[in-house]
């Protein structure tokens, strides 16, 4: 990679949640260093063990993403969602009441969350090759999920749920080998 930096998966502590329900890795945040309090952006993957509540984030737009797993439904605001197919993104209020039901069994799910008064986030997720360069102020993110992802003529490789940061100036063409989600933050 020409620009932009590599975030390892195995480098990524794991947070269990107050519920006890699962655990949470966060793969980027912005700005740096804030917390779940000031984030205006915040990318992570969760092990759900059990369903249950999910956490009130007034002011927040929540895209959730299956991985791994039978899936889930989710009742947001009283209406009932299937989230079961891989890598099909989910896009919900974080003011919303929501409640999780696993449909058989634990899974593994990509989310992310923006503050609506400061950013958006545009997520997909791609099973081919790409070329991407941030626009200014905004930030992308390539995240593997299955398989490899190269970026760039470097060949730097991410491998299962490792994520490469790229921001305005940078550039790269990525190469997918099964399948990437590719989150674009901009201010709002």
């Amino acid at each position: 990679m020409t620009a932009g930096r590599l975030l390892r998966a195995d480098d990524r502590p794991a947070s269990r949640w107050l519920n006890g329900g699962g655990v949470t890795r966060e793969i980027a945040a912005g700005p740096s260093g804030a917390g779940l309090g000031d984030f205006a952006w915040r990318v992570s993957l969760a092990d759900v063990e059990q369903g249950g509540p999910f956490s009130s984030f007034p002011g927040v737009d929540r895209t959730i993403v299956v991985v791994d797993g039978p899936g889930m439904e989710l009742t947001v605001d009283g209406v009932a969602h299937t989230v079961a197919d891989p890598h099909e993104p989910f896009v919900f209020s974080g003011d919303a009441v929501t409640d999780c039901r696993l449909l058989d069994g634990p899974i593994v799910d990509f989310n992310v969350m923006t503050r609506r008064a400061v950013a958006t986030a545009d997520v997909r997720v791609v099973r081919e090759g790409f070329t991407v360069a941030p626009r200014k102020g905004a930030v992308t993110l390539v995240i593997a999920l299955t398989g490899t992802v190269t970026v760039d003529e470097s060949g730097a490789t991410l491998d299962r749920f490792d994520a490469a940061v790229l921001s305005e100036g940078d550039a790269a063409t990525v190469h997918v080998d099964g399948a990437a989600a590719v989150v674009t933050v901009t201010p709002a």
